[in-house]
């Protein structure tokens, strides 16, 4: 006697379930049950209690056929999951871009080839920093974008090629970001506003008719979107105020140490030790982080030409099998960062400091002078600032 095998246990079935013996058939393409099954008489008729095991679905006929189609659709259902993005761009593209980016020397100083603005005082640096903060905030449109024209040239000029190209085409594209997006959002759709002024028409007095040329209002339409005059000046503010930031802050520090900048920003805030403030601690602060940052962007690219060099072959992991690697990878990240740290505190304490910054003396190992070429910045400074007072008036 053979019993059909069945996806759940028939004892679970309410009412039970009864096969006559002479009935019972087996069905094709499946294995006969081991016979250990007992049947108890209760009257005239028999039950036979199964108590089965089995993954698969119960087919009273074409197995094979149910299996294939199972297949196939769930071979239909990976086809969805992406494995390259349109372009070629897949996993190992994305770590060589990473590995790319971050060997551009980002906020890291740059002896060669030597400029102008690598003479130039920290200090007056520091002062064109904020300047250059504050000013297209408080300029007008042509103004904001002068200036970052300025600077855009000034990073041609003083930066090597390999660099600037780099750096000005991801502030750029992130600038671009902003103005599209603050442009078509800040005052991109109209609101549904209902007068309280009845028309001309119900007054009795003519209507007075559109301006063909002049003022307007919206200057351009993207089907429910609408690019205005308030969102022009919010968006351009907004990206001309980040690639000043991002690119200002570039230039400095490619061009200036980490102990001048130090140097000249103690040279600003020490007077605030009088009232409490704690110097010496902002100041070694400020040149651990600089120290840090160049340590980050070698362990990002690092780790990323280490998975690189491994030459995975990525179409024959499945998608959570690529997800372990980047999460593997960023953990990687974290877990070099912190030994680096550890080791920076142990060295620390190995020289004798025991986390009392004005005990120890910081040594900037530089001399700030005031120069010919820093009395020209300043004068160039003066110069802008004065031009962006009077922008409005010249315009």
């Amino acid at each position: 006697m053979a019993a059909a095998v069945h996806l759940r246990p028939l004892h679970s079935l309410a009412p039970p379930l009864h096969l006559p013996f002479p009935a019972a058939r087996s069905a094709p393409n499946w294995p006969p049950f081991p016979g250990k099954a007992r049947a108890r008489r209760r009257g005239s008729s028999s039950r036979l209690t199964l108590f089965v095991c089995s993954a698969s679905t119960p087919e009273p006929s074409g197995g094979g056929k149910a299996r294939e189609a199972a297949a196939s659709a769930a071979a239909r259902w990976a086809e969805w999951i992406p494995r390259t993005v349109a372009g070629g761009v897949g996993p190992e593209q994305v770590l060589r871009l990473i590995s790319g980016a971050a060997a551009t020397p980002v906020c890291q100083f740059v002896d060669s080839p030597r400029t102008f603005l690598h003479a130039v005082d920290p200090r007056v640096k520091l002062v064109w920093l904020l300047a250059l903060v504050v000013l297209p905030a408080r300029s007008n449109i042509y103004m904001r974008f002068g200036l970052v024209i300025f600077l855009a040239l000034l990073s041609v000029w003083v930066l090597p090629n390999h660099v600037w190209k780099d750096q000005l085409g991801r502030v750029a594209l992130l600038s671009g970001i902003i103005f599209i997006m603050l442009g078509f959002g800040s005052d991109g759709v109209p609101s549904l506003v209902q007068t309280r002024t009845p028309p001309p028409s119900v007054l009795g007095i003519p209507s007075i008719p559109c301006s063909t040329s002049g003022y307007s209002y919206t200057i351009m339409k993207l089907g429910p979107l609408q690019f205005t005059r308030k969102g022009l000046s919010v968006a351009s503010t907004s990206a001309s105020l980040s690639f000043a930031i991002f690119q200002s802050a570039s230039l400095c520090l490619t061009t200036t140490t980490p102990e001048q900048l130090a140097s000249a920003l103690w040279w600003f805030v020490i007077p605030l030790k009088h009232i409490g403030v704690p110097v010496p601690e902002i100041i070694l602060t400020l040149l651990l982080s600089l120290r840090f940052i160049n340590l980050v962007f070698d362990e990002v690219r690092n780790s990323a030409l280490a998975i690189v060099a491994r030459r995975i072959n990525w179409k024959m992991l499945t998608a959570m099998e690529t997800i372990d690697i980047f999460f593997n990878y960023v953990q990687r990240i974290f877990k070099n960062i912190f030994d680096h740290s550890e080791q920076i505190s142990k060295a620390m304490i190995a020289r004798g400091f025991r986390g009392d910054p004005s005990n120890h003396k910081i040594y900037f190992l530089t001399e700030s002078s005031f120069g010919i070429v820093d009395l020209f910045s300043l004068l160039c400074l003066f110069a802008l600032m004065g031009l962006a007072s009077f922008s409005d008036q010249l315009v």
